[in-house]
C-alpha cells in the first residue's frame, strides 16, 4: 500500500507511538460508554466525564497521517480516484463488519430507552444495514432504534462518516494549499470549534450522530478544526522528543478525558472552555509528542503496537454491546456493584471481538482488496 499506481515509493514506517495512542483512546472509548449506562442521560453524572473528545483526537490523529501518508504522493503521480481506493481499502471492511455485528446484535435489543426497536421489521433492519456499510448516511425518518442516529445500528460509524468528509476535502483542494492558508483555515475552524463549546447550548462538544440541522453542524465543526490542525501539524514538522513519550502521552490523554466536567449546570461556557483547550491545545501537544518518538523502540512501542492494531475495529465494533448493557442496566435498574461486574465482562468482550475482527477479516480483507485495487500500472 506504499506503492502509488504510478510511481513505485519506499515504504513509509509508521508512527508508532501514535497507532498505540490511538488505541488508548479507543479504549477509553469503551469504558465511557460502560460509564454512560449510569448517567442517567446527564453529562453532569457522567464519570469518565469527557471521553467523547477522543473522537476529536481521531480526527487529529488522522489529519496528521493522512498528510504524513499522502502530502508527497500527489507529486509523484497519484490521483484522487486512487487516493480515495486506499481509504477504502483502510476503512471500509471494519465498517461493514461494525454494520453486520449491529445488525445481529439488533434482536437483543428490545428495552424502553430504544423505543422504535420493537417495531422495526426485519427488511428495515437489512436495508438500513445495507445503507450502513456503504456509508450513505441515513436521515432521521429512517431511524430504526429511536436515538436519531445516523447509522443507527451500530451509532458510532457517524464519525467515519465525517472522516470520508474531511478525507474528500483534504484530496479535493486543502491539500494544495501552502502552510500560510491551510493556518487560516485552520484558525477559522478553531474559532468555530470555541464558538461551539463555549456558547454553544451545552457547553460541550457532545454530538454529530443524527443528519439534521444541529448534528451535522457539531460534526463538520468537531471534523473541521483537529483534522487540518493534523494536516498543518504535520507540514511544520512539529514534533517535540521527550523521554518515555508514550508513557507521558497516554497519562496526558487519560487525565485530559477523565477530569469531572467544569462549571456545573449554571457556568457552562467554563466546561466549554476546557474542552476547546482540550482539541485545540492539548491535543495538537500530545500528537507532537508522539511524533517525536518515531523511531523509539522498547516495550511501550511494543504496547502501543498491540493498542494501535486494536483501535479501529475495538472503535467500530464495540458498540452493539453497548445498546445491550445500557438498555438492561437502565431497565432493570441495576446495581453500580453488579454492573461493574458484567461491564467488565463487556469490556472484555469487545476486546476480544476486535482482536477477532482484525485477525480474521479486517488484515486478510485488506490484503485482499490491496492487491485488487492498489496494483502497479504496468
Amino acid at each position: 500500500m506504499s506503492l502509488s499506481t504510478t510511481t513505485a515509493a519506499p515504504a513509509k514506517s509508521h508512527f508508532i507511538i501514535l497507532d498505540g495512542l490511538r488505541g488508548v483512546a479507543s479504549l477509553m472509548v469503551v469504558v465511557f460508554h460502560l460509564f454512560e449506562a449510569y448517567a442517567g442521560g446527564s453529562p453532569q453524572n457522567q464519570i469518565i466525564n469527557h471521553g467523547y473528545l477522543a473522537v476529536d483526537f481521531f480526527f487529529l490523529l488522522s489529519g496528521f497521517v493522512v498528510a504524513y501518508a499522502y502530502d508527497d504522493r500527489w507529486a509523484a503521480g497519484m490521483t484522487q480516484w486512487e487516493f480515495y481506493k486506499r481509504r477504502l481499502v483502510r476503512l471500509q471492511p471494519m465498517i461493514i463488519v461494525g454494520s453486520l455485528i449491529g445488525a445481529a446484535l439488533f434482536a437483543f435489543q428490545h428495552y424502553s430507552i430504544f423505543p422504535k426497536v420493537e417495531n422495526a421489521t426485519l427488511w428495515q433492519i437489512i436495508i438500513v444495514t445495507l445503507i450502513g456499510m456503504t456509508m450513505i448516511p441515513l436521515p432521521p425518518s429512517a431511524d430504526i432504534r429511536g436515538w436519531n442516529e445516523t447509522y443507527p445500528v451500530n451509532g458510532p460509524a457517524w464519525s467515519l462518516f465525517y472522516e470520508y468528509v474531511a478525507n474528500i476535502l483534504y484530496a479535493v483542494g486543502v491539500r494544495k494549499l501552502p502552510k500560510w492558508a491551510l493556518g487560516i483555515l485552520v484558525v477559522i475552524a478553531g474559532a468555530a470549534l470555541v464558538h461551539l463549546a463555549v456558547f454553544g447550548k451545552r457547553g460541550d462538544l457532545i454530538g454529530g450522530w443524527a443528519l439534521d440541522a444541529d448534528g451535522i453542524t457539531i460534526g463538520l465543526t468537531r471534523v473541521m478544526f483537529p483534522f487540518f490542525a493534523g494536516v498543518l501539524l504535520m507540514r511544520l514538522g512539529m514534533r517535540i522528543k521527550v523521554p518515555s513519550g508514550f508513557l507521558v502521552c497516554s497519562l496526558l490523554l487519560l487525565v485530559a478525558l477523565c477530569l469531572p466536567r467544569f462549571g456545573g449546570t449554571e457556568k457552562l461556557w467554563m466546561n466549554g472552555i476546557y474542552e476547546a483547550a482540550c482539541v485545540i491545545l492539548l491535543f495538537p501537544l500530545i500528537v507532537a509528542i508522539g511524533a517525536g518518538e518515531k523511531e523509539a523502540s522498547g516495550v511501550s512501542v511494543k504496547v502501543a503496537k498491540v493498542f494501535g492494531d486494536l483501535s479501529y475495529p475495538l472503535y467500530i465494533t464495540h458498540y452493539p454491546l453497548i445498546y445491550i448493557y445500557t438498555g438492561w442496566v437502565v431497565d432493570r435498574k441495576i446495581p453500580p456493584e453488579q454492573g461493574a461486574l458484567v461491564g467488565a465482562g463487556v469490556f472484555v468482550a469487545t476486546v476480544a471481538i476486535a482482536w477477532l475482527s482484525l485477525k480474521l477479516w479486517d488484515e486478510p480483507a485488506r490484503r485482499w482488496l490491496a492487491g485488487k485495487l492498489l496494483k502497479r500500472a504496468g
